[in-house]
């Protein structure tokens, strides 16, 4: 396993940017599957009040000194600024969720002194794996791509 993805998971309370008011989208689907995993996290949208009966947070700012992790679940050309705003709350552990990183989003991220994590699913190494990540996990070592 890559020792930046070591490093991460082993964050235990992690900022999920890019929650929605649908299950189904991958940015809510990691919050509830992280918690239920045992990680403390924290939902980040600010069109919403809450998430799954928890506060959820306008922006990274509110949770300076609270977290030790971002993931990132937006589209590119949105990741950018949430790289940024990561950076300027101090957090510098970021994970790009697959299809939220760009070559811009990693370009400005070093830049800022992040070497975030990118185009992985952070769902495949936080954890026990279940469901059909474990026959993911499985192809990946087999490829040695894990």
């Amino acid at each position: 396993m890559d020792k930046k993805i070591e490093n991460f998971i082993q964050a235990k309370r992690l900022a999920v940017v890019g929650v929605s008011r649908s299950d189904k989208k991958f940015g809510s689907a990691i919050y509830t599957e992280l918690k239920a995993r045992g990680f403390e996290v924290y939902g980040v949208n600010p069109n919403m009040q809450q998430i799954n009966g928890d506060k959820c947070y306008a922006n990274l700012a509110e949770l300076t000194g609270k977290v030790d992790g971002v993931v990132i679940c937006l589209p590119p050309q949105k990741s950018v600024q949430a790289v940024r705003d990561a950076a300027d709350a101090g957090i510098r552990n970021v994970w790009l969720q697959q299809g939220a990183q760009s070559i811009e989003t990693g370009k400005v991220a070093r830049e800022l002194g992040i070497d975030p994590v990118e185009g992985k699913c952070i769902l495949m190494y936080a954890g026990e794996v279940k469901s059909f990540h474990g026959f993911h996990k499985f192809v990946a070592k087999l490829f040695g791509q894990y």
